[in-house]
């Protein structure tokens, strides 16, 4: 599972990565923080710069992680600022 929050939404207008860019920069940009149990794995989606093109570019994202029948799936949109990596995964457990 290589999903990366840009490469979701990468077919928008490339001229406004700067905006996105300032925004993720300085804390203003807006992700969604999306958490799946079973398999466990938190992915970050954006960044974006409305709150409203995030909420209609989510529910494609949302609608593929489902095809993966986790246990749940929840999700939070949040404005913060975010750098790879975009997917994190639980740590191995260390043998006892």
């Amino acid at each position: 599972m290589g999903r990366m929050g840009r490469s979701q939404h990468s077919s928008m207008n490339p001229l406004l990565w700067p905006v996105r860019n300032l925004a993720n920069a300085v804390g203003l940009a807006w992700w969604a923080r999306v958490e799946t149990r079973s398999p466990e794995a938190v992915y970050w989606f954006g960044p974006f710069v409305r709150r409203r093109t995030l909420e209609a570019a989510l529910l494609p994202f949302l609608e593929d992680l489902r095809t993966e029948t986790p246990a749940s799936l929840e999700h939070r949109l949040l404005r913060t600022s975010r750098s790879e990596p975009y997917t994190e995964l639980p740590s191995p457990s260390l043998p006892a």
